[in-house]
């Protein structure tokens, strides 16, 4: 398991049985960028791969 692997298990973990919106995710991702703009570019790449197809 990489490092990474710990927030997104967190994530299963804490919201298991949830169910979220696409409008929520993004209104969440624009509060991180607001409190870490530093991650700025990171949080764009991830959005941006979030939004292709799975045929791209």
């Amino acid at each position: 398991m990489y490092d990474s692997d710990r927030g997104i298990e967190e994530l299963l973990r804490r919201r298991e049985g949830e169910q979220f919106t696409v409008d929520w995710l993004a209104d969440q991702l624009r509060v991180y960028v607001d409190l870490h703009p530093h991650d700025e570019n990171v949080v764009e790449r991830l959005a941006t791969w979030l939004a292709r197809d799975d045929d791209e």
